[in-house]
Order: structure tokens, then C-alpha cells, then sequence
């Protein structure tokens, strides 16, 4: 399975729209203005929150939490590592890792040492435009969250 999750460039706050192959909209993602550590909601096409971003406070490398309703359903933490990004995952859905290529571009998904996904941005777009592909059956509101919360792990983390 296909999704494509770009970023809007002029908006206030983040904002993410998550679509499929043929273009149609699967979640709409939005952060919330006034608050204190970032949060960001992913609702569905009706605009139900299905799960949403926390970032925790931390001194140096980034930490974030997805929440499932009031459960926290996985813990992001970046990883101390030259030249390439990583970060670990402890989730309901099991433990996995995340590693990237030089530029923050290019990440593979792995789980007990298996490769479950990838994820590419893409190259000449206005806004951070991923491709996420997943098995089919996989929670893909559940992983499309997890490709939002790594892009502000790695490039909001100021």
C-alpha cells in the first residue's frame, strides 16, 4: 500500500494532508497554535481524531508519543548516531527502527530486524512530500502518523 503525505507550506502551524494512489484524501493532519510542546491531531476524512502526536520534553535529542485516544500507543526516541538518523520505536504494534539516509530523505521501517516499510521524500515539491509504502492490512493511519512525528523529530526539533 501506497499513501503520499505532503506538508502545506502557507499555513499557520503544521499541517499534513495524507492521500492515496489515486489522489483521494485518507487523513487530515493539524497541529494545535497555543500550546506549550507540539501537538498534532490525525482525523479521518469525517474529522475524527484516530491518533495524535505528542512531543515530550528532553534535553538534546527529540522524544515524541503517539497517542490513541488517552493511551499513549508508541514512544519515539531519536538516537544518538553519526552522519545518518536514527530512532527507535516502542509501540503497541512492536518494537521497531527507523534509519535514514545522510540527507533525512530516504528511511527504512524495520521490526526484529525485517524491513516492514519504507518511506522516500520526494524531490522538487514546494512543501516535505513523503511516500509511505506498507504492507496491505498494516494500520496505515498508525504509520502515517509515525512518518509525521519522525519529520518534526528530525527537522522541528529546535
Amino acid at each position: 500500500m501506497k499513501l503520499y503525505i505532503k506538508q502545506k507550506v502557507f499555513s499557520i502551524g503544521d499541517k499534513y494532508d495524507v492521500y492515496d494512489e489515486q489522489g483521494n484524501l485518507y487523513y487530515d493532519v493539524k497541529s494545535e497554535l497555543f500550546t506549550f510542546m507540539a501537538q498534532i491531531h490525525v482525523n479521518d476524512t469525517r474529522g475524527e481524531e484516530l491518533y495524535y502526536i505528542k512531543r515530550k520534553w528532553s534535553f538534546g535529542l527529540a522524544r515524541y508519543e503517539i497517542y490513541k485516544g488517552p493511551l499513549v500507543c508508541a514512544a519515539i526516541q531519536q538516537e544518538f548516531a553519526f552522519f545518518r538518523p536514527k530512532l527507535s520505536i516502542q509501540s503497541e504494534y512492536g518494537q521497531f527502527q527507523i534509519e535514514g539516509d545522510f540527507f533525512d530523505w530516504n528511511f527504512a521501517i524495520t521490526k526484529d530486524g525485517n524491513v516492514v516499510g519504507s518511506v522516500t521524500k520526494k524531490w522538487l515539491a514546494w512543501s516535505d512530500t513523503y511516500e509511505l509504502n506498507i504492507p496491505a492490512g498494516s494500520d496505515s493511519a498508525f504509520f502515517a502518523t509515525l512518518v509525521i512525528a519522525i519529520d518534526n523529530c528530525l527537522h522541528n526539533n529546535d
